[in-house]
């Protein structure tokens, strides 16, 4: 059953909140309230609507570009398979999407630099466009 009220409820809250942005880097892996969404699109999880997500590329100071992840084992080109902390995960690159920093609730992690070359790698892998 989707919370979408108790969703939009604590997206208003986040929204609302002002603080100093954290410290992020590319390659940190956090947790990110990413939400309650629709039909196939990966939802977060507890509470907060949470789940890990790598740091694919700091935009600004204050936004980010992100890689939601599972640890639901996963095969396709649009996954990516990861070791962190000795839990296999899987970053979802079909999932992608620019965050705010209000949604970061706490820092997990960095990535192994190879496995994070392997995710930007598969990333640019997968939205190729033809010219």
């Amino acid at each position: 059953m989707k919370r979408f009220a108790v969703w939009f409820g604590l997206k208003e809250k986040l929204h609302d909140i002002e603080h100093t942005p954290p410290l992020v880097s590319e390659r940190d892996i956090w947790w990110a309230s990413i939400g309650e969404n629709v039909g196939s699109e990966i939802n977060g999880k507890s509470d907060l609507f949470s789940r890990p997500v790598v740091i694919l590329k700091k935009l600004s100071h204050t936004f980010y570009f992100v890689i939601p992840t599972t640890t639901q084992h996963r095969e396709g080109s649009w996954y990516v398979p990861f070791t962190q902390q000795g839990r296999e995960m899987f970053a979802c690159l079909h999932q992608a999407r620019a965050i705010d920093y209000r949604r970061l609730s706490s820092r997990l992690g960095k990535l192994d630099p190879t496995d994070f070359t392997t995710i930007k790698n598969g990333f640019r892998s997968l939205y190729k466009l033809d010219r």
